[in-house]
């Protein structure tokens, strides 16, 4: 068979057709860099240099390693296949189509890809497919001029005619890059396998239930092509009636941000239990940042909710807003104050607040919620707050609104993080269940027989038992009689009731907090606190905004048919 016409196609071929027209540099300006010394003795060689017209081109690629099939025709008939292609998938008859007669094309899908070469008379590419033989192949085919063949020619199997279009198949074996690229992603997906269970076993495996909040939270890794981030959140009930709420934003990816994420959720938690203000707790947490990995830094909001006060009090270190819609539907956005980010150092942090009273919504997120390289950041916190405005329903149910809105799918390219809280308006039989009463007290020494009287006579009327009733009376008196003897005015008694338990809290002017410590049998003081302690299902005091403290006890009520 002739292959002249379109073997001057074959990659190479015009570099060697060039090296015809090349001029020989001679010896002695071989030191000009135009032509390396070896180049210049083939030149100059006194053997003539065969055209490639006149090359067998045939037996080249009968001992070409790659796999090189020639087609012709809009049926792709067969006009060639070399000896690599026969030991690969076995003789293929010439002439016939290659529907009929390389089904191993049809296989790969690689017919509607002919048809568009010769169509377009243009090259195409297609990389790395897995043949029926298990070998995987990356195929060029390129357009060719195929001649004319006399009648009964067995090459063009007895179909003569003209010139027509047609196809070079040139299949070069990828088998080893396939399989060493496939073990790539197979770690890659091990790795991010590992990280996503390494981060959602740091999450919180089930929120903690307030009192006087309802809390759900989402977390959703990044797509399969994403490694996981360090998005993390969670719920502390610290006493007294009060719940600490925590989103974060780890920077970076992989193993390492979700280690470093767990290490910071749980100094969270451990520094939360101080009952600190929010910008001192992310002060601690900006030095264990630091400590942590100097390079690694993170976002957070911690926020502290206390249903007496109805206002959420927050510290931001670099983390995005909070968002509250109120209870009309009108969307507030808390962005101030917002310091630098954890682990920066140097920066002194402030609290701040935002009403959050009865049948208001909060939601705090990270970026993945609303960051887009398509748009400016503040464009999708915007979309964020329309989202809320119109989104009702259990905290669950506008949890799954939110994210639905923003468009985050399976293969989303970033972690989310959202956590939703809502203060619900007790209204009909609830409202017996959530109570709340204060006394301001002057001091003096008829301060302890008011709060006694004042707390009995609220007992009472919220129809405890006798003995809750006795103990909430006692603790009430050691707590005011604590306040005389170390505190200063103002100071104020209060009880409130939840569905769970009854609190009991004395605030005063002075920022000393009281200790639970042994009396000693001939003292006269110091045993109001351990009698406290003993006598309720858990007490605490911490230091008030405005300088001074509270201290506080509370009983669980008994359950409903318990």
């Amino acid at each position: 068979m002739n292959f002249t016409r379109w073997s001057a196609r074959l990659p190479g071929t015009q570099r060697r057709a060039a090296a015809r027209t090349e001029p020989v540099v001679s010896p002695d300006r071989r030191g000009e860099g135009a032509v390396p010394a070896a180049r210049a003795e083939q030149l100059t060689d006194d053997a003539p240099v065969p055209a490639v017209d006149e090359l067998p081109v045939r037996e080249v690629l009968d001992r070409v390693p790659a796999l090189v099939a020639l087609l012709h025709g809009p049926d792709h008939r067969v006009a060639y296949v070399n000896d690599a292609y026969v030991a690969a998938f076995g003789v293929r008859p010439a002439g016939e189509p290659a529907r009929e007669a390389l089904p191993e094309l049809d296989e790969l899908g690689l017919l509607p890809l002919l048809d568009q070469v010769l169509r377009s008379v243009k090259p195409r590419t297609v990389k790395s497919r897995k043949a029926p033989d298990g070998r995987s192949y990356t195929f060029t085919c390129t357009p060719v001029d195929v001649p004319a063949r006399p009648q009964g020619d067995e090459a063009s199997g007895g179909k003569g005619g003209g010139g027509r279009g047609g196809v070079l198949i040139f299949a070069t074996d990828v088998t080893d890059h396939a399989e060493a690229a496939e073990r790539l992603r197979a770690s890659e997906r091990s790795q991010r396998e590992t990280a996503v269970t390494l981060q959602r076993s740091l999450l919180p495996q089930e929120l903690e239930e307030p009192d006087d909040l309802r809390i759900a939270a989402t977390y959703q890794p990044g797509g399969t092509e994403a490694a996981v981030g360090g998005d993390w959140y969670d719920v502390i009930t610290l006493g007294g009636g009060r719940t600490a709420l925590v989103i974060g934003d780890v920077m970076g990816r992989g193993v390492r941000a979700a280690a470093v994420m767990g290490q910071l959720r749980t100094a969270v938690r451990a520094y939360a239990r101080l009952d600190l203000p929010p910008h001192e707790v992310l002060q601690l947490l900006d030095g264990l940042a630091t400590e942590i990995d100097a390079n690694q830094i993170a976002t957070c909001v911690y926020a502290v909710h206390d249903p007496n006060e109805g206002r959420l009090v927050y510290a931001s270190a670099g983390h995005l807003p909070i968002l509250v819609r109120d209870e009309s539907g009108v969307v507030l956005r808390a962005d101030e104050p917002t310091g630098p980010p954890l682990g920066t150092g140097g920066w002194m942090h402030a609290s701040g607040s935002v009403p959050l009273g009865p049948g208001a919504t909060a939601v705090l997120y990270t970026d993945g919620l609303v960051e887009r390289r398509t748009e400016d950041l503040d464009e999708g916190i915007a979309s964020l707050q329309r989202a809320l405005a119109g989104a009702t329903g259990t905290p669950q149910v506008v949890c799954d609104r939110l994210v639905r809105s923003a468009g985050v799918t399976a293969d989303h390219d970033d972690d989310v993080a959202v956590l939703v809280l809502q203060h619900p308006a007790h209204t009909g039989p609830d409202s017996e269940l959530f109570r709340n009463a204060a006394l301001e007290l002057l001091g003096g020494v008829e301060a302890t027989p008011r709060a006694r009287a004042f707390a009995s006579g609220v007992l009472t009327s919220w129809r405890f038992s006798r003995e809750l009733h006795d103990l909430g009376v006692l603790a009430a008196s050691e707590l005011v009689a604590n306040s005389l003897q170390h505190g200063t005015p103002p100071m104020r008694l209060r009880l409130r009731r939840t569905d769970r338990r009854l609190i009991i809290e004395v605030t005063d002017g002075d920022d000393h907090l009281p200790r639970r410590r042994r009396a000693d049998p001939a003292d006269e003081a110091g045993r109001g606190i351990a009698i406290v302690a003993t006598i309720a299902s858990s007490w605490g005091s911490r230091r008030t905004p405005g300088g001074g403290k509270a201290v506080w006890c509370e009983f669980a009520l008994p359950r409903a048919g318990h």
